[in-house]
């Protein structure tokens, strides 16, 4: 095989359909088209959204709500995932590593969700009033 050899796959290459060239081509005159109307004029077709003048969807229909920027920033660990864990001491870092929480986490916080029987050292990491009692009652500390 040489370089100057080299052809695309067979079909997977066709030529570009050219419209508006006479009678025979099957594509003259309207140039598949149609006759008439917006979609048949130069430059003449609408925006994503629009109705023909009736007042679109996105904008009869309330607004409602916020989802904040921020909150992707946040991540939250139960008691059940720091016990399958099994480490000694455990911070965001760990956490991540271990892919409990996601890479842009900065803020983490520990809820009160199933049990903890060892012992578990938190450092940087928050927790909820549950969840710190029932850490220091398995012998751990949250600092």
């Amino acid at each position: 095989m040489e370089l100057n050899t080299i052809k695309p796959g067979e079909g997977s290459k066709h030529a570009k359909r050219r419209v508006g060239r006479g009678i025979g081509s099957g594509l003259g005159k309207t140039a598949g088209r149609g006759h008439k109307g917006q979609k048949s004029r130069s430059g003449g077709y609408h925006k994503v959204g629009f109705e023909g003048g009736q007042m679109p969807l996105q904008r009869r229909l309330p607004k409602r709500g916020f989802k904040s920027a921020l909150l992707k920033f946040n991540a939250e660990i139960n008691l059940t995932d720091l016990q399958r864990l099994g480490a000694a001491e455990v911070d965001i870092l760990t956490l991540k590593q271990a892919g409990l929480v996601g890479e842009l986490a900065k803020v983490v916080k520990v809820i009160k969700s199933g049990e903890l029987t060892t012992a578990v050292k938190l450092t940087g990491i928050g927790a909820t009033a549950g969840a710190k009692a029932a850490i220091e009652a398995a012998g751990g500390s949250v600092a």
